[in-house]
């Protein structure tokens, strides 16, 4: 595991969970595995019903654990209660569908009442709110109550209160649905620079596909499973290494995306053998950092023919011909790699018509 996993804010393993009892025991969340790293903004989405919102209420110990394990902020939530609880709640921020305001008490007095808990100095908190509902826009607000402010206002109002203790974790519910589009991007890129800047994480259900572009990841849930997870900078970098490489120079921006986001990065060390001469093909491989060295055997001898580096690939022609591998391939030194399915590799050279038979006539041409 490495050394960022291991201060994970969010740990999930083989997470379960249940609603009802006896015949009418429904399951909502199947067997989820997942780490939140420090610093990202994550967006959970899809379709109402698919168990978005339950797995942010277990995040946030709102709900009891039932199977599986899950880790907030280090701290294992199986059986924590009483004061513990307590504790841990109070370094996470919430920002709920519904506001939830003290409607006796102005927007300031509001995020005042939040900083309680975190014992801050009186000045300082004060300095503290009015800071975040002046970035809010706000500022002209900040003696209004609840029934004075519009429905987008009481929401900025709520999204500063989850941030002005600084919590280590914020978890967001559909927190733009009452805000117009230039609100609702405020309000998130507000998130994710709070994120980043501080090295918090902020995990974000919504529906609104105006901020999706915000995310540092994007992970869809269909039916209690998580049916695709984006980092949306890997994506990124991978789809413009993937428009240099001939095999998809031929792809469309969108096409070249699609390809990105199935594909799987993984660091490697030194000797880390990806692929062996003679063994069926069932990865492209696509070298990020670091080098691997190409073998062949041939006679009883093997000779090294040569070295790849960040950018290049290999394993394609197994994948494209049906022949065996025709070389064993080691990573020399440590780097990261990312890989490509043989469904996948050949479901993107079919995006592009005629680039199979190309392919095929280069490589049985040989």
């Amino acid at each position: 595991m490495s050394a960022a996993a291991a201060f994970a804010p969010v740990r999930v393993e083989g997470l379960s969970h249940y609603f009802g009892d006896g015949a009418s025991r429904a399951q909502v969340l199947f067997d989820l595995s997942l780490e939140i790293e420090p610093g990202s903004l994550v967006i959970l989405t899809g379709p109402s019903g698919s168990g978005k919102t339950t797995l942010l209420t277990l995040m946030g110990a709102l709900r009891s654990i039932q199977d599986g394990r899950l880790e907030v902020l280090g701290t294992s939530l199986s059986g924590l209660q009483g004061a513990a609880l307590t504790q841990l709640r109070r370094d996470i921020g919430f920002i709920f569908q519904m506001h939830n305001l003290f409607d006796s008490l102005t927007a300031l007095q509001n995020l005042i009442m939040a900083t309680h808990v975190a014992d801050t100095p009186p000045d300082q908190a004060r300095r503290r709110c009015l800071a975040l509902l002046e970035r809010l826009g706000l500022g002209h607000r900040i003696d209004h109550k609840p029934a004075m402010l519009s429905g987008g206002q009481r929401q900025r109002v709520a999204v500063a209160r989850a941030l002005v203790n600084a919590p280590r974790l914020i978890l967001a519910d559909e927190p733009t649905a009452a805000l117009d589009q230039a609100s609702g991007r405020e309000v998130v890129t507000m998130l994710r620079e709070f994120a980043a800047t501080e090295g918090r994480a902020v995990v974000m259900v919504t529906h609104d596909n105006r901020i999706i572009g915000l995310a540092d990841r994007i992970m869809s849930m269909v039916d209690g499973r998580i049916v695709s997870d984006v980092r949306v900078n890997e994506a990124v970098d991978l789809s413009m290494a993937l428009r240099n490489i001939d095999l998809f120079a031929r792809l469309s921006t969108a096409e070249l995306t699609q390809v990105a986001e199935k594909m799987t990065q993984r660091p490697f060390r030194d000797g880390e053998v990806f692929m062996r001469q003679g063994e069926e093909g069932d990865l492209f491989y696509l070298l990020r950092d670091g080098q691997a060295q190409v073998i062949v055997s041939q006679n009883g001898s093997e000779s090294a023919i040569t070295t790849l580096g960040p950018g290049q690939y290999f394993g394609e022609r197994a994948l494209i011909t049906g022949e065996p591998r025709n070389a064993t391939v080691v990573g020399r030194g440590d780097g990261r790699i990312a890989t490509l399915s043989k469904q996948d590799f050949q479901q993107a050279l079919r995006l592009a018509p005629d680039l199979p038979e190309q392919l095929t006539r280069i490589y049985f041409g040989r």
